[in-house]
């Protein structure tokens, strides 16, 4: 089974940093700390489906892109 913890980390690291967003701004605009923004892309933190809409909303995404793995590259 996926780890969606650490999909959801590598996609909202992802989309804030293509949208050069530091993770107090994203904080700041989701009214979050910081800190939860960061154990969120650390895979440590699971937040709720809510907070993942406002993530996403954010980001300028959809709460299904945040959750969806990235294509497995090829060697």
């Amino acid at each position: 089974m996926q780890d969606y913890r650490r999909v959801l980390a590598e996609n909202v690291k992802a989309a804030r940093k293509t949208l050069q967003l530091s993770q107090e701004a994203l904080a700041l605009e989701a009214e979050i700390d910081r800190t939860y923004i960061s154990g969120i892309e650390r895979g440590r933190r699971n937040p709720s489906l809510t907070l993942i809409a406002k993530l996403a909303e954010r980001l300028r995404t959809t709460p299904a892109a945040l959750l969806t793995p990235p294509p497995v590259k090829q060697a």
